[in-house]
């Protein structure tokens, strides 16, 4: 009887692909135990769901009409199932790495659908009103994450939009009472946008100063300065320097009656259309331009960048200037765009949620967006969820944004490579 001989042919070798690093190893486990902690919770709260209906409005300011009623414990189980499901096909790698964002996104939304139909169980919950305020409330995030995308992927930390938040609101504030006009008001807040940028610029790239400090120093000169003018002038004469008109919304035809989306995205004010644009004419720019490329460039690689003829610190210096702009243009929807008035610190350190939206972002201008809205919903959910009543502590409910931007940037975005020139400065040799 012959020996059956293994012959190399037939040893089965694992392709390369199919090998997971440590790293990727260890990510996927902390991500995959996060995502089924939530998911756990998401179907405990449909466990405990009240029998009844779910009730959401769909349409702002409208309690009779456009009500939508949904069996709050089966609509709870059924999302807190799909959750398990998803966050279990994450953690046994049963779909590819490429898809493991899809599997998040729905888990989050079964996540946030179960929560929703546990805390309106027996109640009517303001959907229209949750997502109105969620792009509220996500605008001037999103303009501060685009402008540390610009100043960031230059190789520019910029620490410091939480002081260009401010003088921007400080200064619309002033423009839009003295002169009456919005125009005014919003090209004023971008000039001191750019008035903040050109100190961060100078120091940074001129003197060389340690980015991280200097944002912080520059943080804290935009509120001393706030402040002490806003004591000096405003709260004395309120009636002549701190009375700003509000932007008013404007509907575009056609697309504002588009049913649930259309008066959420397309009756705004401009300052929230301006920044539609913003999204697409970044995007653009960075990727799709010359430009754009030298200042991806020049925050990968200076050196490489200089040796090929590109001026280093004159792009550094344009980058950080235009995010002066969008940062100056944040700033103004605090007094113009929502609030109607400048008070001391009222930017309650959203500046800084935005650089958390840009590092969840990846530092790309789609996926920083994407982030400020998930900061926007958060802080939106909790006034909602005080509104009906929810057995949540109030402290609780306060804490929810900043739990989430915690969760989100530590858990869920785990380790990140920002440009590898970041927070670097260039010497010219």
């Amino acid at each position: 009887m012959s020996e059956t001989t293994t012959t190399p042919d037939t040893v089965r070798v694992p392709a390369p692909a199919a090998i997971e690093a440590p790293a990727d190893r260890t990510r996927r486990l902390r991500v995959g135990s996060l995502m089924l902690v939530f998911a756990l919770i998401g179907l405990l709260l449909a466990i405990f769901t009240n029998g009844g209906k779910a009730t959401f409005q769909l349409v702002s300011g409208d309690l009779q009409n456009n009500l939508l009623g949904v069996p709050a414990q089966a609509t709870a189980l059924i999302l807190g199932i799909l959750g398990v499901i998803a966050a279990g096909a994450y953690v046994m790698r049963r779909v590819p790495q490429s898809y493991s964002g899809y599997l998040a996104t729905l888990l989050g939304i079964c996540f946030i659908g179960s929560f929703l139909c546990w805390a309106a169980a027996g109640k009517t919950f303001p959907l229209a009103n949750q997502f109105q305020g969620t792009l509220n409330f996500a605008t001037p995030l999103i303009l501060g994450a685009l402008a540390g995308v610009l100043c960031e992927r230059a190789g520019v930390i910029n620490i410091a939009i939480e002081g260009q938040f401010l003088v921007g609101a400080f200064t619309a504030a002033v423009v839009s009472s003295t002169t009456g006009s919005s125009a005014a008001a919003l090209i004023a807040a971008a000039l001191t946008g750019v008035l903040m940028a050109v100190l961060l610029a100078v120091f940074s790239i001129k003197y060389l100063v340690n980015q991280v400090v200097l944002g912080v120093v520059l943080v804290v000169f935009a509120s001393g300065i706030t402040g002490y003018l806003f004591d000096q002038f405003l709260q004395e004469d309120a009636a002549a320097m701190n009375t700003p008109d509000v932007l008013s919304a404007v509907k575009i035809p056609l697309l504002g009656d588009i049913p649930f989306f259309g008066p959420i995205l397309f009756n705004q004010t401009i300052l929230v259309y301006l920044t539609y644009i913003a999204v697409a004419v970044v995007t653009f720019v960075l990727f799709e331009t010359r430009w754009g490329l030298r200042v991806r460039a020049v925050g990968e690689h200076p050196k490489a960048a200089d040796t090929v003829g590109i001026r280093v610190k004159r792009v550094r210096y344009s980058a950080v200037l235009w995010a002066g702009v969008l940062a100056g243009l944040g700033g103004a929807f605090f007094t113009v765009g929502y609030a109607g008035s400048f008070s001391k610190d009222m930017t309650a350190g959203n500046g800084f949620i935005a650089l958390a939206a840009l590092i969840m972002g990846r530092w790309n201008p789609i996926g920083a967006m994407v982030a400020a809205l998930f900061f926007g919903f958060a802080t939106q959910l909790q006034s909602q969820l005080q509104i009906i009543q929810t057995p949540i502590p109030g402290e609780l409910l306060l804490m929810a944004p900043y739990l989430a931007t915690i969760i989100a940037v530590a858990g869920l975005v785990g380790r990140v490579r920002a440009p590898k020139a970041d927070g670097e400065p260039y010497v010219t040799e």
